[in-house]
């Protein structure tokens, strides 16, 4: 953990607990649920076991984290307390100010997790209240896994399996995915040379609506 700020303040304290580098994306990858090691290494990419471990470790002294273990099953699991998932509304926070004040286009070599990305992005969509005039489902392909984005008309929600009733079929990358979505609107329309947008022609004009694509 971070030494003490020796400073009475509870912004302070907090920090103390949570402040070190990469303790803060553990628990926001736990708040999705349970994670085995492998999941959080996955995910972090850049994390080193060594690293993974002494955070954990921290996070459990403090209170934050817990270990799930069951009889016969030789995986650790690592999931929130109480005081854990009392910092989803932090994350929440760091998510929309992220968005507003620090996004970027990846960089050369920076690997873009899909499984992030498009939790990131039902986020955004239902925190901008950008929602298609009916339900809708779409299906984004990326050569990890396919996701199912879907707005039933209210609330946006995503799963990582592809549907059938799909309005919207898109096949990209997702660091081609992340470069358009970081992109001023006025220059999306340049960047979708790469990707392949299908479906009937009303549902795919409100696709590239809502994502500011001409």
């Amino acid at each position: 953990m971070v030494q003490s700020f020796n400073h009475f303040c509870p912004v302070a304290r907090a920090m103390e607990k949570v402040g070190d580098k990469w303790s803060l994306l553990i628990i926001r990858d736990l708040l999705h649920g349970p994670q085995r090691f492998t999941d959080l290494i996955g995910s972090l990419n850049n994390i080193t076991p060594k690293w993974l471990t002494r955070r954990l470790r921290d996070l459990e002294e403090a209170g934050i984290v817990q270990r799930e273990t069951q009889a016969g099953r030789r995986e650790v699991w690592y999931s929130l307390t109480p005081a854990g998932r009392d910092l989803e509304p932090v994350v929440d926070a760091l998510t929309v100010w992220g968005f507003r004040h620090a996004m970027r286009p990846p960089a050369p070599g920076e690997a873009v997790n899909p499984d992030l990305m498009i939790r990131g992005l039902t986020f955004s969509l239902n925190k901008r209240s950008r929602r298609p005039a009916h339900k809708t489902i779409w299906n984004m392909h990326f050569p990890q896994a396919t996701y199912t984005l879907s707005c039933d008309g209210d609330v946006w929600s995503s799963s990582q399996e592809g549907s059938a009733d799909a309005d919207v079929s898109v096949k990209t990358t997702p660091e081609e995915w992340a470069t358009l979505m970081t992109a001023p609107r006025s220059e999306r329309s340049r960047l979708t040379g790469n990707v392949r947008i299908e479906g009937k022609v009303e549902e795919v004009d409100e696709f590239k609506k809502i994502f500011g694509i001409s």
